[in-house]
This record gives structure tokens, C-alpha cells and sequence, in this order.
């Protein structure tokens, strides 16, 4: 299996990666702000089990597609850019107070959260793409299992990730307990995670493939 020395190198390359803010990090702050904490970490969920299916695909050699074939690159990315459309636009139009929690659960149920979060990171192809660039630096062919191997780092790198980005939702949804009184500036958050949406299918839609 990998040797401890590289599992520590491996973990300060996954600090450094989700100590700095990025999309999933404002996805899930946005969302443990307007609807509680619990939806947080739900969210959170999805984007983990997101990060297991891209270290199976690029083990399994599915990743090297988007370096191959532009097209499915772009097919993917524009798929991704319009369903985060979608979620924005939807959200927006969300009448319901997200942070009042019974609320927030009958309007927006935590299966759908889950769904939402999964699905925002597997149509992301700049997540596979930095998989297969980051992932094989620290594979050994001769140390078994090269899909054992990928599962190993993208375990290291969630648990790295739950760590940091937990703390996130624990202090977005600790702050909304304080406002949730408002209903102005409850609304205000549901526009917040709807331009976070917004945000994301734009970014997400003129990336280059560098």
C-alpha cells in the first residue's frame, strides 16, 4: 500500500487545496447560511461521495476522456453549467422562509440537497481533471491496487475536506440561527445561495480546460 511518507505529503497538498476558498467551499457555506446546518453537511456529502466516483473513474482510465475528446470536456462542463442554472433559478424562485427548519426540510428535502451537491461535482470535469493531475504523483504501480491506491488518497483528501469545510458549516449555520428571525434577510440568503448557483454555471461554463 502507500508508504506514510507519501500519505503526509499527500495530506499537506490536501490542506493546502481546501484551506483555500473555491467553489464547493461558497456552495456549502451559501447553503448552511440561508438553510441550516444540517443541509450543510448534507451538501458536503454529496460533493465526498462525488470525489470517490472521480477517483474510480480516473483509475479506471474514464477520466482521460475529457483529455482525449474535447467535445465530451464541453459536453460535461455545459451539462454542469446549465443544471447549476437550473438550481439558481429554482432557488430564487423559492417563496418559503429557508431559515425557519421545519420549513426548510418540507421545501427542501436533505435527499435533495444530497442529489444537488452529488451531482454539482460529478459535472464538473475540472474536479476529474484535477484527480487524474494530482492523484498518480502519488500512486506506486509496484504497491498493489492502483484502484485501492486512488480510494486510499480520496478517502485522505475527505476527511481533509469534512474537516475544513465542517468547521464552514458550523460557523455559516451558527450565524443564521441569529438572523433567522428576519424574513427580509432570510429571503436575502436564499438570493445569496441562488447567485451562488449563478456564480458557479457561469464560472463554470467559460472555464478553459487549463
Amino acid at each position: 500500500m502507500i508508504e506514510f511518507s507519501v500519505i503526509a505529503l499527500f495530506v499537506g497538498a490536501c490542506l493546502a487545496l481546501t484551506l483555500t476558498p473555491g467553489p464547493d467551499m461558497l456552495l456549502i457555506a451559501s447553503r448552511s447560511l440561508s438553510q441550516g446546518r444540517a443541509s450543510g453537511f448534507v451538501s458536503l456529502a454529496g460533493i465526498l461521495v462525488g470525489t470517490y466516483c472521480h477517483a474510480l473513474a480516473a483509475a479506471l482510465g474514464l477520466s482521460q476522456l475529457f483529455l482525449t475528446v474535447p467535445l465530451a470536456y464541453d459536453v460535461v462542463r455545459f451539462a454542469g453549467a446549465a443544471y447549476l442554472a437550473y438550481l439558481a433559478w429554482k432557488t430564487i424562485r423559492s417563496v418559503s422562509n429557508p431559515l425557519v427548519i421545519n420549513s426548510a426540510i418540507a421545501s427542501t428535502p436533505l435527499a435533495s440537497i444530497f442529489k444537488q451537491g452529488l451531482l454539482t461535482n460529478l459535472l464538473n470535469p475540472k474536479v476529474a481533471l484535477f484527480v487524474l493531475a494530482l492523484f498518480p504523483q502519488f500512486i506506486n504501480p509496484h504497491a498493489g491496487s492502483i484502484v485501492a491506491q486512488m480510494l486510499v488518497l480520496a478517502t485522505i483528501l475527505n476527511i481533509t475536506g469534512l474537516l475544513v469545510n465542517g468547521t464552514v458549516i458550523l460557523l455559516a449555520s451558527r450565524l443564521s440561527k441569529k438572523i433567522s428571525a428576519s424574513t427580509r434577510v432570510a429571503k436575502a440568503l436564499n438570493n445569496l445561495l441562488g447567485a451562488v448557483f449563478f456564480g458557479l454555471a457561469c464560472r463554470l461554463a467559460l472555464a478553459s480546460r487549463a
